[in-house]
């Protein structure tokens, strides 16, 4: 067994702390030169006894790279064994052997990445840059983590396992990717770690939803317009394409995308080349493309509302979400996070549920997926009068949770027509929307009395003038 002493002409006592565990000493070599070239500490090992013993007197390293078959126990076993004592510490796997096993295997028990031999030494080192982001960096992150959590994939069921794995496979491949599933199942949190994971994880990651925007101010979202293209644009805008240059656009709903804007996203996945709008310089991007929708696609290829030739751009690899229903040993773990997450935002006590709160989560069929659980979540954070939530609590919540063909889709709804209004320019708002809810609100009531506006306003819990105030004297009288 043999140890190689590397560190001794590193970047400092303060340098980031990395080993190499192989068995080729010409890969632990050059490796770990490079390595030591960038500024840091590096220690090489030719087994995993080896590194074992190190960790036991030495304490664990920031990164570890360690190949995949070696005498003894091989990369995968070592693996095993670090993430059962050490969970946090980020492992890099290397192989020759690139197959569905290995790579699987690896994400499957916690690697960070996947590096395929032969490696190019400037991508190893730039794989470890972004496993290991400065010092000051980290503890930047430390101190923010407690106030800001960032949303993460949760689940430890055989579909979630699956996706992780997909995820951890897909990430470095340079493919397009269709991601569907119902609304709340977590699309966008699977494209950022798409990103996050990808060699493109320091360039941008864009995010648009296509069902937000206007068809009109899509295009000029999308590929930017020079300074006098339409009405109103004063100035030259950059659209979410050139901002992503180098890194990901995610296109949410892209379902709900006009035909024509179908033709000029097909060019530019096809090219990776556009105008903006009212441009001549023809521009160039280099950006990965994740699209996501609730929608079937196939089916509105066949109703000739979306582009066959654009669903099969899109459509290189396809993630299918589960929804929550199909996931509920997932619940609790799920729920528990949400709930720290809305404390620490919320700045009060810990909360936490009782375990027949928790048995009635897992029952409950959540329509509006995760998204749903994690409001009812928030909700209980900030009404549920004590430390531990019950099923008292639990069942007021619920009662008044967003449910598919209720109030959610009306807040859905009334959420995108303040969206477009405003992105229109329009002005007031809040007193359009305020004559339009009570026009509605009133014309239903007098439809289903039949004209009778005494027996409306009572079913309104308004005063009968307020009828008449409202809509004139055209109606019937009751």
């Amino acid at each position: 067994m043999s140890i190689d002493r590397l560190a001794a002409s590193t970047g400092g006592a303060d340098a980031r702390r990395i080993w190499v565990v192989d068995d080729d000493r010409s890969v632990r070599f050059v490796l770990a030169t490079a390595l030591r070239d960038a500024g840091y500490a590096v220690d090489g090992f030719d087994s995993a006894a080896a590194a074992l013993s190190a960790l036991g007197a030495r304490g664990a390293p920031d990164l570890l790279f360690t190949d995949v078959r070696m005498p003894g126990d091989d990369g995968l076993v070592l693996l095993d064994k670090l993430k059962a004592t050490h969970p946090q510490l980020p492992v890099i796997v290397m192989s020759a052997y690139t197959d569905v096993a290995s790579t699987a295997g690896a994400f499957r028990g916690g690697a960070h990445e996947f590096l395929s031999k032969p490696f190019d030494l400037d991508d190893a080192v730039a794989l470890a840059a972004r496993t290991l982001p400065d010092a000051e960096e980290t503890a930047d992150a430390a101190q923010d983590s407690d106030a800001a959590p960032t949303p993460q994939l949760i689940g430890d069921t055989p579909a979630m396992r699956a996706l992780f794995r997909a995820i951890g496979r897909l990430a470095q491949a340079p493919l397009s990717v269709l991601i569907t599933g119902e609304t709340g199942t977590g699309k966008e949190l699977v494209a950022h770690a798409l990103h996050h994971e990808s060699p493109r994880s320091r360039k941008p990651f864009v995010a648009l939803n296509t069902a937000a925007i206007p068809s009109e101010l899509l295009e000029s979202e999308l590929f930017g317009h020079e300074a006098g293209a339409f009405t109103g644009a004063q100035k030259r805008h950059i659209g979410r394409f050139e901002q992503a240059d180098g890194g990901t656009l995610f296109l949410d709903e892209i379902g709900d995308m006009p035909l024509p804007l179908q033709t000029r996203l097909l060019r530019v996945l096809a090219e990776g080349e556009f105008f903006r709008v009212g441009g001549r310089e023809l521009i160039r991007v280099d950006v990965r493309v994740i699209a996501a929708t609730h929608q079937d696609l196939d089916g509105l290829v066949g109703e000739g509302r979306f582009r066959a030739d654009l669903l099969h751009r899109l459509n290189v690899v396809r993630l299918q979400l589960p929804p929550l229903r199909e996931r509920r040993a997932d619940v609790p773990q799920l729920a528990e996070n949400f709930l720290a997450m809305a404390t620490r935002k919320l700045d009060i006590a810990p909360k936490r549920f009782s375990n027949p709160a928790l048995d009635l989560l897992q029952a409950h069929d959540w329509p509006g997926n995760v998204r749903e659980l994690e409001n009812v979540c928030w909700r209980l954070a900030a009404l549920a009068p004590a430390d531990v939530i019950n099923t008292t609590d639990l069942q007021g919540a619920l009662s008044h949770a967003p449910i598919a063909g209720g109030r959610g889709e009306w807040d859905h709804a009334l959420g995108e027509w303040a969206r477009r209004r405003l992105l229109e320019g329009a002005e007031s708002l809040h007193a359009e929307a305020r004559e339009r809810l009570d026009r509605t609100l009133l014309e239903v009531a007098l439809e289903l009395t039949h004209g009778r506006r005494a027996e409306a306003a009572a079913k309104l819990g308004v005063g009968r003038n307020t009828v008449t105030r409202k809509l004139g004297p055209g109606r019937k009288r009751g």
